[in-house]
């Protein structure tokens, strides 16, 4: 499966993007489905994910508050809204599907196994 984010942009601080996330030839809507983040020189950290099937959201203090994880079952696509961004929110964000539950733990884990598809990433930069 090859998923696709796209979105990512240069933007100062206090702006907003909406990054997304599509599998070509796969219902989205039938996975449970996740976003993380690189930043340079840093770990991978997960931000949020919503779930399969009643659509379920969970986030992480990083996004909690300032991102908004949606799905559009129409367009098969999910969505990471971000306002207010910071320089600190600067990095390369990637989507990932499975078909698990959304747990926190394995969001914020280093190695999370529910996730099984993941993409390249699209890139974020957020500076004056």
């Amino acid at each position: 499966l090859h998923v696709a984010e796209s979105g990512g942009d240069w933007v100062q601080p206090g702006g907003s993007l909406r990054l997304s996330c599509t599998v070509p030839g796969v219902t989205l809507a039938e996975y449970s489905v996740g976003w993380f983040r690189q930043a340079p020189g840093k770990k991978r950290e997960g931000l949020s994910c919503i779930r399969y099937p009643d659509d379920f959201t969970i986030y992480t203090p990083s996004a909690r508050g300032r991102f908004t994880i949606s799905r559009d079952k129409v367009e098969n696509k999910v969505y990471l809204q971000m306002d207010n961004l910071k320089p600190a929110d600067t990095g390369n964000y990637v989507c990932a599907i499975g078909g698990g539950d959304c747990d926190y733990g394995e969001l914020t884990s280093p190695r999370p196994h529910e996730y099984d598809y993941w993409g390249q990433g699209t890139r974020v930069t957020v500076s004056s």
